[in-house]
């Protein structure tokens, strides 16, 4: 995987920022979304039958995570909100 990434990143040309080519471990950001993407999908979603199982999970969870996922701070303002109690019904 990280030679196919390498590999994408010279095809796309972009401007490293910091680090060497292809090297993320020295950027906070790149480093946070590949924890979250092994603990969220690869960890906890196996096991995998083959790589074609393993690209399409991926495509997925790319999707959800840049479409539908909760900003942080959001996730965590509605995970401590305040739960209204809940009402009895009569029976």
């Amino acid at each position: 995987m990280p030679i196919r990434y390498g590999e994408r990143l010279i095809e796309a040309g972009p401007t490293a920022s910091v680090g060497s080519v292809t090297d993320s471990h020295d950027n906070a950001v790149a480093e946070t979304l590949n924890g979250s993407f092994k603990a969220e999908l690869i960890e906890h979603r196996g096991p995998w039958r083959d790589a074609d199982q393993v690209e399409r999970a991926v495509v997925r969870w790319v999707g959800w995570y840049d479409t539908r996922r909760l900003p942080p701070e959001e996730f965590e303002a509605r995970h401590h909100r305040p739960q209204a109690p809940k009402r009895e019904t009569a029976q």
